[in-house]
């Protein structure tokens, strides 16, 4: 009897775990994809309030994932929404429509363009063939998915890479930010400068396929982001090998988890907010090898700095006068960017095409560099525009 006791009790623990209510999460998302989200998830989602195209809503943890991949099937967005800590936090962020809005018109730097004598023999040195190699490396991977052990060797790649590439330099420090609520760390090199003024370029590191099986997927991610973080690190290796002195302090990021919430960027950003960052600047670097346009470079006109994207379109007609650039947008939350523009800091974001010419193989096994002919010739733009801006802000 005491044993037909336990049984049935040990079943009934069993079905209540079973058929737990799902965790709730709060995420803040693009007004347009609320009745979408709402159509789709049904009673596991439900919108709380609403700010100026910006809503909070409250959703099934075990909806997430799949939510991240619609928005990408349907939006065009590789975050889409940001995941937050609590529902205090994520009305901060909806109420807080008075630093965003410092965020995209106030000037933050001179961006008159004085460095042309140290700028002009940068841009000669970006080499294509590097960036296709740590295109190539990094999507050697299976995936880089947050929780995923390959995710976190290939951030400790990243470290590494770039720790051998500024070895020679004192001023340099390369670290590995670990978030406590996931496997993958963020990676940050600061090249110490004279002053706290700070200028922070980034990409992410993850990658993504699917909404099933996200830790065994097929996600080499070569274009999203592969390229992007094969772009920053081209900027690290000639200011490296050139023996850059910044003035101002240089923030390099490779961001964790930004492909289910933008939660990496958005840690980091809250942060170092918190600790009183003096950030001038802060360029995203998401996708930038894939030429689906007839544009170059495609600056993002919503939640980035309009001050600042117009300081950016006068460094490419200045220093890549051959390059075509135009104006687009990608709606809130669709790479880390929007992090920094809700802690109030002007941030850019120049992408590889308009959105509706963006890369279709991404968040596939065929995100692949075939994709992009096998080659880089698409970053290489970027890698120059990222130089003229790091040593242009720095002046």
């Amino acid at each position: 009897m005491k044993n037909s006791l336990k049984w049935i009790s040990l079943s009934l623990l069993l079905s209540a775990n079973v058929y737990a209510a799902p965790a709730k999460k709060f995420i803040t998302i693009d007004n347009d994809a609320v009745h979408f989200s709402k159509s789709k998830f049904k009673s596991s989602v439900s919108a709380l309030k609403s700010v100026e195209g910006i809503s909070v809503l409250e959703i099934d943890e075990n909806s997430l994932l799949e939510l991240s991949h619609e928005m990408h099937e349907n939006f065009h967005r590789c975050g889409g929404f940001m995941l937050h800590d609590s529902l205090e936090d994520a009305m901060e962020a909806v109420n807080s429509i008075e630093t965003r809005n410092f965020a995209k018109s106030a000037p933050f730097a001179d961006y008159n363009i004085t460095a042309e004598d140290e700028v002009t023999p940068l841009i000669p040195q970006v080499s294509e063939k590097e960036i296709t190699s740590t295109i190539k490396k990094l999507s050697s991977f299976k995936n880089r998915y947050y929780q995923s052990e390959t995710g976190v060797q290939a951030v400790k790649w990243i470290h590494d890479k770039w720790a051998a590439l500024t070895a020679h330099r004192s001023d340099v420090t390369v670290e590995l930010y670990n978030h406590s609520s996931w496997k993958q760390p963020s990676v940050i090199l600061t090249i110490k400068g004279e002053s706290d003024e700070t200028i922070v370029v980034g990409g992410h590191a993850d990658s993504i396929a699917g909404y099933w099986g996200r830790e065994r997927a097929t996600a080499p991610g070569a274009d999203d982001n592969a390229s992007g973080i094969a772009t920053v690190t081209e900027i690290i290796r000639v200011l490296a090998t050139s023996n850059f002195k910044p003035t101002k302090t240089i923030k390099f990021m490779g961001y964790a988890a930004e492909e289910v919430g933008l939660r990496g960027s958005k840690e980091i950003a809250k942060r170092m907010k918190n600790d009183g960052a003096n950030i001038i600047g802060v360029l995203q670097l998401d996708m930038t090898n894939y030429k689906g346009s007839d544009l170059d470079i495609v600056m993002m006109t919503d939640f980035t700095n309009q001050q600042q994207n117009a300081f950016i379109g006068n460094l490419l007609d200045k220093y890549l006068p051959e390059i075509s650039w135009g104006y687009d947008k990608c709606g809130y939350g669709c790479s880390d960017h929007a992090s920094w523009h809700g802690e109030g800091y002007p941030a850019s974001m120049p992408f590889e095409s308009k959105k509706r010419d963006m890369n279709n193989n991404i968040h596939t096994a065929r995100d692949t560099i075939e994709q992009s002919r096998g080659g880089s010739n698409h970053a290489v733009k970027f890698a120059k525009l990222g130089l003229s801006f790091v040593v242009e802000l720095d002046r």
